[in-house]
């Protein structure tokens, strides 16, 4: 599959099957993970991986949106690693957080699992119940599994502006 493809493709899984996620895949969307770009290569990304009947029943006290996916990823960075810019202190962990994430949910979807990027989550609740570290940074969670039988996009999902509403050339006005 052409990369525009699966682009066009992936859709916000909200509805997951209770099929297993093997082992051999997850190792594969977290590899993407770990091959992601980030700010000067300092790789400040921690993902926990939430799987056992405990954690992920702790997860559904954090989020109400965690679909009952059999798994889930937690995106963190870490904020003692990421790089800041110079001119303004600006952290650059969770733009890093956020490409490690795209790939991870890029990479699901060429393996046939399904996700979907879940910022609606309680930060507070998730550092407690999965005894974070203060220096690491809980940005996106993401629910992890196959697609439902009868699972599909969002009425919304082919609903896209058109470029010439988000590209501009050499200056916005």
């Amino acid at each position: 599959m052409k990369f525009i493809e699966l682009a066009q493709d992936r859709y916000s899984l909200r509805k997951f099957s209770e099929k297993p996620v093997e082992k051999e895949k997850l190792g594969l969307v977290l590899q993407a993970g770990r091959l992601a770009p980030t700010a000067c290569n300092n790789q400040p990304q921690k993902i926990l991986v939430i799987e056992s009947e405990e954690a992920v029943a702790k997860l559904k006290d954090c989020t109400r949106y965690h679909f009952s996916a059999p798994m889930a990823l937690l995106v963190c960075y870490d904020n003692t690693v990421s790089w800041k810019r110079s001119y303004d202190s600006k952290d650059s962990g969770d733009i890093d957080a956020s490409i490690v994430g795209t790939h991870m949910m890029l990479q699901a979807a060429e393996l046939g699992l399904g996700t979907t990027w879940v910022g609606h989550f309680d930060p507070a609740a998730v550092r407690k119940a999965f005894s974070i570290p203060e220096n690491l940074v809980p940005v996106a969670l993401f629910p992890l599994g196959y697609p439902a039988d009868d699972a599909g996009p969002s009425n919304q999902h082919t609903s896209r502006k058109p470029l010439e509403e988000t590209v501009f050339y050499n200056r916005f006005s």
